[in-house]
């Protein structure tokens, strides 16, 4: 017998629990270490943690805020989950993304199962191995954004759904699966607004247009699921309105209808604006992913079509965000789920030819930045970045060379047999999350900088008092005020909390002449007080003799303090 016969009648990884029990503790390692391994990087990341850190210490869970400054763009799921865990493991870094982290495995764990209980079990491990390792949803289940909130409710909706239509299935089974379903949307909704329910039930219309399964909608449990919707989502958005009545008009009416029809956030972009996110988020089955849904156009049966079902999920989020007025990296987060599912049903049937081809892809991705990161190391701009990109590019070595060395072990391995093709699977799968993985770790000295982490020992030697002045000139930082557990006094620049300012304009200083008395007061008093300045703002300040020492200082920020006389 020939080693390729040996290699058709070895036993799958698939189905050795040794391996799958292996695969699944190593990348949970990786997956909760990688959850404390960085600084939290503004905006998103730094804002949500303070807000849930603002959540727990003023007892306030109704009212949502930023800063102190009531704050409505957003339901409070995140905030609630956020705070809960700040209660129970105290702040932070890994408790401000374990919300986040944990929807990624709610969404890889919902994909394992769907894809098993529509396909088979080979597909639900393979739906796995997609999900876990894309670049983009292994990224962004490591960043404290609503975004990976909203995509693993999302899929819970969507991955009820699946289960609870699927042919044969019993009477209890569709009802519990319906009701995960309704109360995925609802805590979808929970997460980012009406978007968690409208879309799910625009793809269902889709859906149903194109198929003539009419008879779905009355699989659906409609009246338990609609009491089970209503009574996850109805109590808040009563007791906020009852608390803040200005509530209602500025979250449906600005950040719904104004949001995706106009620019009002200055958040457009061209209708490609998502391509090079979904084709770099796939990553490392770029090569496969045409075929994956394909394998939902051609679907043709009589009965529930799931492959359809996913098509359209997945192409129809992908449309209502590029025509959206308001367009950012991680609006299409929630179509990933969809393609994994696509493209494990693909490659679970496919020839060794085709993964071979989705190997090599990676390893000329791998071998492309090896070639290229240099160019990285020289885009600094001053002396503070140039050491950052230097550092940054040694760790995309890493990242390149392990994608290099991952596509081309895969490529050996597919041309070994079904088993082979298995393995195969596994090293683009592994290779893929670790390399990114890497790629993550590497930017956290850009992470430190960014967020001003490096300034928060001289600030702290300053703000011994609670009640000791912090203010921020100019600007607003994002993560700064988690770090050292306060507030800042925003002075001339109300970013992205002028809606709240309108409502609590006491709370801020519009004017900077006002703060420069405010300041010189202070000195006159001997009182201490911190600001954090906008750049160009200090040297203007410099011009006018503003009493003031310099505690901390990069391209970004100069943090001054009072001098006492």
């Amino acid at each position: 017998m020939n080693l390729h016969n040996q290699g058709q009648n070895a036993q799958s990884p698939f189905d050795s629990p040794r391996t799958l029990w292996a695969l699944a503790i190593g990348f949970l390692i990786v997956w909760f270490y990688m959850l404390g391994a960085r600084t939290l990087v503004p905006t998103d990341e730094g804002r949500y943690a303070e807000m849930g850190r603002e959540m727990l210490a003023t007892g306030d869970w109704i009212t949502l805020r930023l800063n102190g400054i009531k704050y409505f763009e957003k339901p409070p799921l995140q905030n609630w989950m956020n705070a809960l865990t700040f209660a129970l493991f105290g702040l932070g870094d890994w408790q401000a993304r374990l919300w986040t982290g944990l929807c990624g495995l709610i969404g890889v764990a919902s994909v394992a199962y769907t894809g098993n209980k529509l396909f088979s079990r080979r597909v639900g491990i393979i739906a796995a191995l997609v999900l876990g390792s894309s670049f983009y949803w292994a990224g962004m289940g490591h960043v404290n954004s609503l975004d990976m909130g909203l995509s693993g409710m999302m899929v819970l909706c969507m991955c009820g759904l699946l289960v609870g239509q699927r042919d044969s299935v019993s009477d209890t089974e569709r009802r519990n699966a319906m009701l995960v379903c309704w109360a995925g949307m609802a805590l979808a909704t929970m997460s980012k607004g009406l978007i968690g329910f409208v879309l799910p039930g625009a793809v269902l219309v889709i859906y149903t247009l194109l198929t003539r399964d009419w008879a779905l909608w009355a699989r659906l449990h409609m009246g338990k699921g609609l009491i089970l919707f209503f009574a996850i989502t109805a109590p808040w958005f009563i007791l906020i309105a009852l608390k803040n009545p200005e509530h209602p008009h500025f979250f449906f009416i600005h950040e719904h209808f104004q949001r995706f029809t106009s620019g009002v956030h200055n958040r457009g972009g061209a209708w490609y604006y998502f391509f090079p996110f979904l084709l770099l988020g796939i990553v490392p089955w770029l090569g496969v992913l045409l075929q994956g849904l394909w394998a939902g156009v051609k679907e043709q049966s009589h009965g529930f079509q799931p492959r359809k079902l996913l098509l359209v999920w997945a192409v129809f989020f992908f449309f209502f965000f590029s025509i959206s007025g308001s367009k950012l990296p991680g609006y299409i987060l929630p179509i990933f789920p969809a393609l994994a599912l696509l493209i494990a049903f693909y490659l679970d049937q496919c020839q060794a030819r085709a993964l071979k081809i989705a190997a090599i892809l990676f390893a000329l991705l791998g071998l492309t930045g090896l070639l290229f990161v240099n160019k990285a190391a020289g885009l600094g701009s001053n002396a503070f970045e140039i050491p950052l990109y230097q550092g940054y590019a040694a760790w995309l070595y890493v990242a390149a060379g392990l994608t290099l060395l991952g596509g081309l072990a895969a490529w050996y391995a597919a041309g070994k047999g079904n088993v082979g093709k298995d393995w195969a699977l596994i090293l683009l799968a592994s290779a893929g999350f670790i390399a990114g993985q890497v790629a993550f770790l590497g930017h956290d000295p850009w992470g430190k900088y960014i967020a001003g982490s490096a300034h928060i020992p001289a600030m702290k030697a300053e703000l011994t008092k609670p009640d000791t002045p912090l203010y921020a000139v100019g600007r607003y930082e994002q993560a700064l005020p988690f770090y050292l557990e306060r507030t800042l006094t925003l002075v001339e620049f109300p970013d992205e909390m002028e809606f709240g300012l309108k409502q609590q304009p006491e709370l801020w200083i519009p004017d900077r002449a006002d703060f420069v008395a405010r300041w010189r007061a202070h000195n006159q008093r001997g009182e201490a007080a911190v600001a954090i300045v906008r750049t160009d703002i200090y040297k203007e300040f410099q011009q006018q003799n503003l009493p003031m020492r310099v505690i901390g200082e990069d391209p970004r920020r100069v943090i001054i303090a009072t001098t006492h006389p």
